[in-house]
């Protein structure tokens, strides 16, 4: 793989919150420390973070995300701004400015509010700005006469990245690669480091979300590459434990580090 430039991180919940729903401070300090480092070499940074509604959660000192969807996007709109005050003093920390996209899909299948957010996407770019991205989740219900939601921030990374033409997506998850079953229930699962097509097997060897407080697992993380080599483009899926795990991937040892998607 040749050198990338323009880069979109996708973290998950997963990464972000501990199993015992406080924040997780050090992955968001190293998470920005690399991406502010990388800016400051000349990569164009974009970060889709999940994580509003698990930090409101924190925040409140909640243990369990609730079940109604009004209360889901309240803790949403508390837990994004707390959110993004973490992540702005990062930044920083390490002399790089963030700035705040949300989205819902409606934005990004309407021509021409698309192509303004693309216009901010550019901008921000162009200024060294990180813009970090989530999905508007106090505005996204499946209620809603249009369809507003993705699936979850996995999903949402693989449009913005298709959408930016960026040049290659990073998955941050809590896994170490794409197994051929799940090895949280079976010790003999082995890693696939490469998957140039999609199968069936690959499809059922996808399982769902291993913790309480994200929304994605597997199979959003299988349709999000899908959609990438789709585009002709290239993900990594890889442990978000330790977000340094990005330079050894730009430093091309990227075939030692989780699964790469595409050719």
């Amino acid at each position: 793989m040749g050198k990338q430039q323009r880069i979109v991180v996708k973290v998950g919940t997963s990464s972000l919150i501990y199993p015992n729903g406080q924040v997780n401070l050090r992955t968001i300090d190293r998470l920005a420390y690399t991406l502010a480092t990388l800016n400051h070499q000349g990569y164009e940074m974009v970060l889709v973070s999940s994580g509003a509604i698990g930090v409101g959660l924190a925040s409140l000192g909640l243990k369990k995300r609730p079940v109604e969807i009004a209360q889901q996007q309240a803790l949403a709109s508390i837990g994004q701004t707390e959110l993004m005050r973490i992540y702005s003093q990062r930044f920083l920390d390490y002399q790089t400015k963030v700035g705040q996209i949300l989205l819902t899909r409606d934005v990004l299948e309407y021509p021409v509010s698309r192509q303004h957010i693309l216009n901010t996407i550019e901008t921000l770019l162009g200024d060294s700005v990180v813009p970090i991205i989530n999905e508007n989740d106090p505005v996204s219900v499946d209620e809603l006469d249009h369809h507003t939601t993705f699936s979850d921030n996995d999903e949402l990374s693989a449009q913005v990245a298709t959408k930016i033409n960026a040049d290659l997506l990073i998955v941050l998850s809590d896994i170490d690669a794409f197994y051929n079953k799940d090895p949280h229930k079976f010790s003999d699962a082995q890693p696939i480091r490469h998957v140039s097509k999609m199968t069936p097997e690959l499809e059922q060897a996808a399982s769902g979300s291993s913790t309480q407080f994200g929304t994605g697992g597997m199979v959003t993380k299988l349709r999000a590459a899908a959609t990438i080599m789709q585009a002709n483009q290239q993900m990594i899926l890889c442990n978000g434990r330790d977000p340094k795990i990005i330079f050894h991937i730009l430093d091309n040892n990227e075939e030692s580090v989780g699964t790469r998607f595409g050719k």
